[in-house]
Protein backbone atom coordinates (compact mmCIF):
# COMPACT_ATOMS: atom_id res chain seq x y z
CA UNK A 1 0.00 0.00 0.00
CA UNK A 2 2.65 2.47 1.03
CA UNK A 3 4.02 1.44 -2.82
CA UNK A 4 1.12 2.40 -4.35
CA UNK A 5 0.54 5.70 -2.47
CA UNK A 6 3.92 7.05 -3.10
CA UNK A 7 3.77 6.59 -6.58
CA UNK A 8 -0.26 7.93 -6.74
CA UNK A 9 1.24 11.01 -4.61
CA UNK A 10 3.89 11.94 -7.18
CA UNK A 11 2.16 11.31 -10.56
CA UNK A 12 -0.61 13.66 -9.74
CA UNK A 13 1.40 15.41 -8.17
CA UNK A 14 3.86 16.06 -10.94
CA UNK A 15 0.88 15.99 -13.39
CA UNK A 16 -0.82 19.04 -11.21
CA UNK A 17 2.53 21.48 -11.38
CA UNK A 18 3.37 20.14 -14.96
CA UNK A 19 -0.35 21.90 -15.90
CA UNK A 20 0.21 25.07 -14.07
CA UNK A 21 -1.63 23.97 -10.68
CA UNK A 22 -0.46 26.28 -7.79
CA UNK A 23 1.52 24.36 -5.22
CA UNK A 24 -0.66 23.85 -2.25
CA UNK A 25 -3.40 22.46 -4.31
CA UNK A 26 -1.02 20.35 -6.14
CA UNK A 27 -0.33 18.69 -2.92
CA UNK A 28 -3.79 18.56 -1.19
CA UNK A 29 -5.64 17.07 -4.46
CA UNK A 30 -2.68 14.00 -4.76
CA UNK A 31 -2.54 13.75 -0.96
CA UNK A 32 -5.89 12.72 -1.03
CA UNK A 33 -6.57 10.76 -3.98
CA UNK A 34 -3.63 8.74 -2.35
CA UNK A 35 -5.66 7.96 1.00
CA UNK A 36 -9.13 7.51 -1.48
CA UNK A 37 -7.76 3.95 -2.01
CA UNK A 38 -8.42 2.95 1.91
CA UNK A 39 -10.55 5.14 3.08
CA UNK A 40 -14.46 6.54 1.99
CA UNK A 41 -14.17 10.07 0.20
CA UNK A 42 -16.86 11.37 2.51
CA UNK A 43 -14.50 10.79 5.22
CA UNK A 44 -11.28 11.43 3.93
CA UNK A 45 -12.55 14.64 3.06
CA UNK A 46 -13.66 15.62 5.93
CA UNK A 47 -10.31 13.89 7.49
CA UNK A 48 -8.65 16.76 5.42
CA UNK A 49 -9.84 19.43 6.03
CA UNK A 50 -9.58 18.56 9.61
CA UNK A 51 -5.65 18.09 9.01
CA UNK A 52 -5.65 21.38 7.49
CA UNK A 53 -7.37 23.42 9.90
CA UNK A 54 -4.86 21.37 12.55
CA UNK A 55 -1.66 22.58 10.43
CA UNK A 56 -2.59 26.60 10.39
CA UNK A 57 -3.33 26.98 13.87
CA UNK A 58 -0.45 26.16 15.34
CA UNK A 59 0.75 29.18 17.23
CA UNK A 60 4.23 29.22 15.82
CA UNK A 61 3.10 30.18 12.92
CA UNK A 62 2.45 33.11 13.48
CA UNK A 63 5.94 34.52 13.98
CA UNK A 64 6.62 33.18 9.67
CA UNK A 65 3.95 36.89 8.67
CA UNK A 66 5.78 39.04 11.12
CA UNK A 67 9.33 37.93 10.44
CA UNK A 68 8.12 38.71 6.58
CA UNK A 69 6.69 42.37 7.56
CA UNK A 70 9.63 42.95 9.20
CA UNK A 71 11.54 41.68 6.21
CA UNK A 72 9.46 44.01 4.12
CA UNK A 73 9.38 46.74 5.80
CA UNK A 74 13.46 46.79 6.09
CA UNK A 75 13.41 46.51 2.35
CA UNK A 76 12.41 49.60 1.91
CA UNK A 77 14.18 51.04 4.71
CA UNK A 78 17.13 51.93 3.46
CA UNK A 79 18.60 49.32 4.93
CA UNK A 80 20.71 47.73 1.92
CA UNK A 81 23.15 50.81 1.06
CA UNK A 82 23.74 51.36 4.71
CA UNK A 83 25.32 47.28 5.20
CA UNK A 84 26.77 47.87 1.45
CA UNK A 85 29.24 50.64 3.22
CA UNK A 86 29.92 48.42 5.67
CA UNK A 87 30.78 45.60 3.58
CA UNK A 88 32.81 47.64 1.48
CA UNK A 89 34.83 49.35 4.46
CA UNK A 90 35.77 45.90 5.62
CA UNK A 91 36.35 43.96 2.14
CA UNK A 92 36.98 46.59 -0.24
CA UNK A 93 41.11 46.35 -0.36
CA UNK A 94 40.18 42.57 -1.91
CA UNK A 95 40.84 42.23 -5.25
CA UNK A 96 37.63 42.83 -7.22
CA UNK A 97 36.42 44.43 -4.29
CA UNK A 98 32.71 45.38 -5.34
CA UNK A 99 32.09 41.64 -5.94
CA UNK A 100 33.30 40.35 -2.25
CA UNK A 101 30.99 43.42 -1.31
CA UNK A 102 28.09 41.84 -3.12
CA UNK A 103 28.62 38.56 -1.83
CA UNK A 104 28.82 39.66 1.82
CA UNK A 105 26.23 42.49 1.77
CA UNK A 106 24.08 39.58 0.63
CA UNK A 107 24.56 37.48 3.63
CA UNK A 108 23.87 40.19 5.84
CA UNK A 109 20.51 41.75 4.00
CA UNK A 110 19.48 38.18 3.35
CA UNK A 111 19.30 37.34 6.90
CA UNK A 112 16.79 40.49 7.45
CA UNK A 113 14.90 40.28 4.30
CA UNK A 114 14.49 36.74 4.55
CA UNK A 115 14.32 36.66 0.75
CA UNK A 116 17.16 36.12 -2.06
CA UNK A 117 15.51 37.81 -4.59
CA UNK A 118 14.69 40.62 -2.49
CA UNK A 119 18.47 40.76 -1.67
CA UNK A 120 19.92 40.16 -4.87
CA UNK A 121 17.45 43.11 -6.48
CA UNK A 122 18.54 45.26 -3.53
CA UNK A 123 22.22 44.98 -2.64
CA UNK A 124 22.85 43.95 -6.75
CA UNK A 125 21.39 47.37 -7.77
CA UNK A 126 23.70 49.10 -5.09
CA UNK A 127 26.56 47.85 -6.89
CA UNK A 128 26.02 47.88 -10.02
CA UNK A 129 26.92 51.21 -11.33
CA UNK A 130 30.21 51.14 -9.49
CA UNK A 131 30.67 47.56 -10.97
CA UNK A 132 29.99 49.50 -14.62
CA UNK A 133 32.63 52.51 -14.04
CA UNK A 134 35.25 49.87 -12.84
CA UNK A 135 34.57 47.57 -16.25
CA UNK A 136 33.45 44.62 -14.66
CA UNK A 137 32.25 41.43 -16.79
CA UNK A 138 28.42 42.12 -16.44
CA UNK A 139 28.04 37.97 -16.47
CA UNK A 140 30.43 37.56 -13.42
CA UNK A 141 28.51 40.07 -11.19
CA UNK A 142 25.41 38.72 -12.30
CA UNK A 143 26.81 35.44 -11.00
CA UNK A 144 28.40 36.50 -7.69
CA UNK A 145 25.25 38.48 -7.00
CA UNK A 146 22.69 35.60 -7.43
CA UNK A 147 25.15 32.69 -5.93
CA UNK A 148 25.72 34.73 -2.96
CA UNK A 149 21.89 35.35 -2.24
CA UNK A 150 20.61 32.76 -0.27
CA UNK A 151 23.67 32.68 2.09
CA UNK A 152 21.09 35.26 3.97
CA UNK A 153 18.39 32.36 4.49
CA UNK A 154 20.52 30.61 6.53
CA UNK A 155 21.18 32.84 8.88
CA UNK A 156 18.72 33.63 11.40
CA UNK A 157 15.74 34.54 11.17
CA UNK A 158 14.93 32.77 9.28
CA UNK A 159 11.39 31.66 7.69
CA UNK A 160 12.71 28.30 6.30
CA UNK A 161 13.88 27.12 9.77
CA UNK A 162 10.86 28.09 10.96
CA UNK A 163 8.97 26.17 8.68
CA UNK A 164 11.08 22.93 9.00
CA UNK A 165 10.68 23.05 12.76
CA UNK A 166 7.12 22.76 12.53
CA UNK A 167 7.06 20.32 9.78
CA UNK A 168 9.87 17.96 11.86
CA UNK A 169 7.69 18.01 14.93
CA UNK A 170 9.07 20.59 17.27
CA UNK A 171 12.68 20.90 16.51
CA UNK A 172 13.84 23.80 18.64
CA UNK A 173 13.74 26.84 16.54
CA UNK A 174 16.70 28.77 18.95
CA UNK A 175 18.63 26.05 18.09
CA UNK A 176 18.47 25.57 14.68
CA UNK A 177 18.37 29.61 14.22
CA UNK A 178 22.06 29.62 16.10
CA UNK A 179 22.59 26.45 14.25
CA UNK A 180 22.19 28.32 10.98
CA UNK A 181 25.08 30.58 11.17
CA UNK A 182 28.39 28.97 10.05
CA UNK A 183 26.33 27.04 7.44
CA UNK A 184 25.70 31.03 5.98
CA UNK A 185 29.10 32.18 6.70
CA UNK A 186 30.72 28.96 4.51
CA UNK A 187 27.76 29.79 1.73
CA UNK A 188 29.10 33.37 1.66
CA UNK A 189 32.94 32.68 2.11
CA UNK A 190 32.69 30.09 -0.81
CA UNK A 191 31.28 32.76 -3.15
CA UNK A 192 33.94 35.17 -1.64
CA UNK A 193 36.61 33.15 -2.33
CA UNK A 194 35.58 31.98 -6.15
CA UNK A 195 35.06 36.03 -6.92
CA UNK A 196 38.58 36.86 -5.53
CA UNK A 197 40.31 34.52 -7.62
CA UNK A 198 38.33 35.19 -11.04
CA UNK A 199 38.61 38.93 -9.92
CA UNK A 200 42.42 37.93 -9.98
CA UNK A 201 42.57 36.41 -13.48
CA UNK A 202 40.75 39.37 -14.60
CA UNK A 203 43.23 41.68 -13.24
CA UNK A 204 40.30 43.18 -10.91
CA UNK A 205 42.16 45.15 -8.40
CA UNK A 206 40.72 46.53 -4.44
CA UNK A 207 39.51 49.86 -3.64
CA UNK A 208 42.97 52.08 -3.45
CA UNK A 209 44.31 53.50 -0.76
CA UNK A 210 45.00 52.09 2.81
CA UNK A 211 42.52 50.86 5.00
CA UNK A 212 40.83 53.59 7.31
CA UNK A 213 39.63 52.95 10.91
CA UNK A 214 37.46 56.27 10.51
CA UNK A 215 35.87 55.06 7.23
CA UNK A 216 34.83 51.65 9.33
CA UNK A 217 33.73 53.58 11.92
CA UNK A 218 31.62 55.64 10.32
CA UNK A 219 30.06 53.02 8.24
CA UNK A 220 29.75 51.01 11.27
CA UNK A 221 27.53 53.34 13.15
CA UNK A 222 25.57 53.80 10.53
CA UNK A 223 24.97 49.84 10.03
CA UNK A 224 24.37 49.19 13.87
CA UNK A 225 20.88 50.11 14.01
CA UNK A 226 20.14 47.36 11.05
CA UNK A 227 22.47 44.74 12.28
CA UNK A 228 21.04 45.17 16.16
CA UNK A 229 17.83 43.77 14.36
CA UNK A 230 19.54 40.29 14.32
CA UNK A 231 21.55 40.52 17.31
CA UNK A 232 18.08 41.45 19.35
CA UNK A 233 15.78 39.31 18.19
CA UNK A 234 18.33 36.12 17.95
CA UNK A 235 20.05 36.94 21.45
CA UNK A 236 16.58 36.99 23.09
CA UNK A 237 15.32 33.88 21.60
CA UNK A 238 18.44 31.83 22.52
CA UNK A 239 18.87 33.60 25.79
CA UNK A 240 14.48 32.75 26.34
CA UNK A 241 13.86 36.39 27.08
CA UNK A 242 10.89 35.42 24.72
CA UNK A 243 10.00 32.92 22.19
CA UNK A 244 10.28 32.76 18.08
CA UNK A 245 7.06 33.98 17.89
CA UNK A 246 7.82 37.18 20.66
CA UNK A 247 11.01 37.52 18.65
CA UNK A 248 8.86 38.20 15.58
CA UNK A 249 6.70 40.57 16.91
CA UNK A 250 9.53 42.94 18.25
CA UNK A 251 11.26 42.61 14.83
CA UNK A 252 8.51 43.86 13.19
CA UNK A 253 8.00 46.90 15.70
CA UNK A 254 12.03 47.39 15.44
CA UNK A 255 11.65 47.37 11.59
CA UNK A 256 8.89 49.85 11.42
CA UNK A 257 11.05 52.39 14.26
CA UNK A 258 14.20 51.76 12.10
CA UNK A 259 12.21 53.01 8.58
CA UNK A 260 10.61 56.04 10.03
CA UNK A 261 13.78 57.25 11.83
CA UNK A 262 15.41 56.64 8.23
CA UNK A 263 12.79 58.14 6.59
CA UNK A 264 12.03 55.58 3.60
CA UNK A 265 8.92 55.32 4.70
CA UNK A 266 5.51 56.77 3.32
CA UNK A 267 2.14 56.14 4.25
CA UNK A 268 1.37 54.70 0.65
CA UNK A 269 4.66 52.52 0.58
CA UNK A 270 3.75 50.73 4.83
CA UNK A 271 -0.21 50.22 3.13
CA UNK A 272 1.90 48.57 0.08
CA UNK A 273 3.56 46.80 2.25
CA UNK A 274 0.76 45.04 4.57
CA UNK A 275 -0.67 43.98 1.08
CA UNK A 276 2.21 42.02 -0.19
CA UNK A 277 3.23 40.35 3.49
CA UNK A 278 -0.63 39.49 4.03
CA UNK A 279 -0.58 37.96 0.61
CA UNK A 280 2.38 35.93 0.92
CA UNK A 281 1.69 35.02 4.62
CA UNK A 282 -1.65 33.57 3.54
CA UNK A 283 0.44 31.62 0.81
CA UNK A 284 2.81 30.27 2.53
CA UNK A 285 0.40 29.33 5.90
CA UNK A 286 -2.06 28.09 3.31
CA UNK A 287 0.71 26.01 2.11
CA UNK A 288 1.72 24.57 5.35
CA UNK A 289 -1.96 23.61 6.03
CA UNK A 290 -2.34 21.50 3.05
CA UNK A 291 0.87 19.84 3.81
CA UNK A 292 -0.03 18.23 7.13
CA UNK A 293 -2.85 16.28 5.18
CA UNK A 294 0.41 14.70 2.76
CA UNK A 295 1.80 14.51 5.97
CA UNK A 296 -0.87 12.26 7.47
CA UNK A 297 -1.65 9.94 4.65
CA UNK A 298 2.34 9.59 4.76
CA UNK A 299 2.06 8.26 7.86
CA UNK A 300 -1.13 6.75 7.66
CA UNK A 301 0.14 4.76 4.76
CA UNK A 302 3.80 4.10 6.58
CA UNK A 303 5.38 5.73 3.10
CA UNK A 304 8.49 7.03 5.33
CA UNK A 305 9.16 3.54 6.67
CA UNK A 306 8.66 1.70 3.43
CA UNK A 307 11.37 4.59 1.94
CA UNK A 308 13.63 3.86 4.61
CA UNK A 309 13.51 0.67 3.96
CA UNK A 310 14.34 0.71 0.42
CA UNK A 311 17.43 3.15 0.82
CA UNK A 312 18.86 0.67 3.80
CA UNK A 313 18.15 -2.46 1.31
CA UNK A 314 20.39 -0.63 -0.71
CA UNK A 315 22.80 0.03 1.45
CA UNK A 316 23.49 0.82 5.29
CA UNK A 317 26.62 3.35 5.05
CA UNK A 318 24.85 6.81 6.25
CA UNK A 319 27.25 8.86 4.34
CA UNK A 320 25.95 7.02 1.04
CA UNK A 321 22.89 7.31 2.19
CA UNK A 322 22.90 10.75 2.85
CA UNK A 323 24.88 11.43 -0.52
CA UNK A 324 21.72 9.63 -2.49
CA UNK A 325 18.85 12.00 -0.23
CA UNK A 326 21.44 14.87 -1.04
CA UNK A 327 21.44 14.38 -4.51
CA UNK A 328 17.19 13.79 -4.49
CA UNK A 329 16.85 17.21 -2.59
CA UNK A 330 19.61 18.36 -5.66
CA UNK A 331 17.16 17.54 -8.55
CA UNK A 332 13.48 18.30 -6.94
CA UNK A 333 15.04 21.76 -5.74
CA UNK A 334 15.81 22.87 -9.30
CA UNK A 335 12.26 23.04 -10.02
CA UNK A 336 10.14 23.55 -6.24
CA UNK A 337 10.64 26.36 -3.71
CA UNK A 338 12.08 25.79 -0.40
CA UNK A 339 9.15 25.95 1.25
CA UNK A 340 6.95 23.15 -0.39
CA UNK A 341 10.35 21.20 -0.60
CA UNK A 342 10.80 21.63 2.85
CA UNK A 343 6.83 20.33 3.81
CA UNK A 344 7.30 17.28 1.23
CA UNK A 345 10.90 15.89 2.21
CA UNK A 346 11.44 16.39 5.66
CA UNK A 347 8.64 13.59 6.94
CA UNK A 348 10.07 11.71 4.33
CA UNK A 349 13.59 11.92 4.86
CA UNK A 350 14.30 12.31 8.59
CA UNK A 351 13.33 9.64 10.21
CA UNK A 352 15.84 7.92 7.89
CA UNK A 353 18.57 10.57 8.83
CA UNK A 354 17.58 10.05 13.05
CA UNK A 355 17.72 6.29 12.05
CA UNK A 356 21.70 6.07 12.10
CA UNK A 357 21.58 8.74 15.01
CA UNK A 358 21.76 12.09 12.59
CA UNK A 359 20.47 14.88 14.89
CA UNK A 360 17.20 16.72 13.78
CA UNK A 361 19.10 19.90 14.06
CA UNK A 362 21.90 18.98 11.71
CA UNK A 363 19.22 17.64 8.99
CA UNK A 364 17.38 20.70 8.58
CA UNK A 365 20.65 22.89 8.25
CA UNK A 366 21.59 20.17 5.70
CA UNK A 367 18.28 20.11 4.27
CA UNK A 368 18.05 23.73 3.99
CA UNK A 369 21.45 24.19 2.18
CA UNK A 370 20.42 21.82 -0.54
CA UNK A 371 17.22 23.78 -1.20
CA UNK A 372 18.52 26.87 -0.90
CA UNK A 373 20.61 26.09 -3.78
CA UNK A 374 17.51 25.79 -6.04
CA UNK A 375 17.14 29.48 -5.61
CA UNK A 376 19.91 29.42 -8.30
CA UNK A 377 19.53 27.19 -10.63
CA UNK A 378 17.36 26.91 -13.57
CA UNK A 379 14.52 26.23 -14.51
CA UNK A 380 12.80 27.86 -11.57
CA UNK A 381 15.76 29.43 -9.76
CA UNK A 382 13.71 32.84 -9.23
CA UNK A 383 16.80 34.16 -7.38
CA UNK A 384 19.19 33.77 -10.46
CA UNK A 385 16.78 35.76 -13.05
CA UNK A 386 16.46 38.37 -10.76
CA UNK A 387 19.92 39.17 -10.62
CA UNK A 388 20.41 38.40 -14.65
CA UNK A 389 17.62 41.31 -14.69
CA UNK A 390 19.25 43.37 -12.29
CA UNK A 391 22.95 42.97 -13.96
CA UNK A 392 20.86 43.81 -17.40
CA UNK A 393 23.20 40.35 -19.03
CA UNK A 394 21.66 37.22 -19.61
CA UNK A 395 21.56 33.37 -18.92
CA UNK A 396 23.99 32.41 -21.36
CA UNK A 397 26.94 34.50 -20.33
CA UNK A 398 26.28 34.02 -16.98
CA UNK A 399 26.39 30.12 -16.64
CA UNK A 400 29.66 30.08 -17.49
CA UNK A 401 30.51 31.98 -14.22
CA UNK A 402 28.31 30.23 -12.36
CA UNK A 403 29.29 26.89 -12.72
CA UNK A 404 32.60 27.85 -10.33
CA UNK A 405 30.14 29.16 -8.00
CA UNK A 406 28.08 25.92 -7.87
CA UNK A 407 30.95 23.99 -7.16
CA UNK A 408 31.98 25.80 -4.17
CA UNK A 409 28.39 25.78 -2.68
CA UNK A 410 28.31 22.28 -3.03
CA UNK A 411 31.45 21.84 -1.70
CA UNK A 412 30.20 24.17 1.65
CA UNK A 413 27.15 21.26 0.89
CA UNK A 414 29.58 18.17 1.74
CA UNK A 415 31.20 20.08 4.49
CA UNK A 416 27.58 21.01 6.49
CA UNK A 417 26.51 17.16 5.88
CA UNK A 418 29.49 15.36 6.69
CA UNK A 419 30.94 17.23 9.35
CA UNK A 420 28.01 17.34 12.02
CA UNK A 421 29.65 20.53 14.17
CA UNK A 422 29.52 22.57 11.36
CA UNK A 423 25.59 23.03 12.13
CA UNK A 424 25.93 21.75 15.79
CA UNK A 425 28.64 23.59 17.82
CA UNK A 426 27.23 26.57 17.98
CA UNK A 427 23.58 25.55 19.64
CA UNK A 428 25.84 22.71 21.72
CA UNK A 429 28.18 25.60 23.35
CA UNK A 430 24.62 27.47 23.79
CA UNK A 431 23.38 24.94 26.06
CA UNK A 432 20.66 24.30 23.31
CA UNK A 433 21.58 20.76 22.51
CA UNK A 434 23.11 17.63 24.23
Amino acid sequence: MALQSLLIIICILLLLLALGVPIAYSIGISALVAILQTIDLDISVVTAAQRTFVGMSSFSLTAIPFFILAGNLMNQGGIAKRLVDFVNAILGRLPGSLLVTNVGANALFGAISGSASATAAAVGNMVSEGEEELGYDRGLCAAANAASAPSGLLIPPSNALITYSLVSGGTSVAALFIAGYIPGIIWAVCCMIVAVIIAKKKGYVGAKGNFSFKTLGIATLRAIPALSLILVVIGGIVLGVFTATEGSAIAVAYALILSLIYRNLTWESFVGILVDSAKISGMIVFLIGVSNILSWVMAFTQIPQAIAAGLLGITSNKYVLLLIMNLILLIAGTFMDVTPAILIFTPLFLPIAQSFGMSPVHFGLMLTYNLCIGNITPPVGNTLFVAIKVGRTSLAKVMPYMLMFYAAILFGLLLVTYIPAVSLALPQGAGLLK
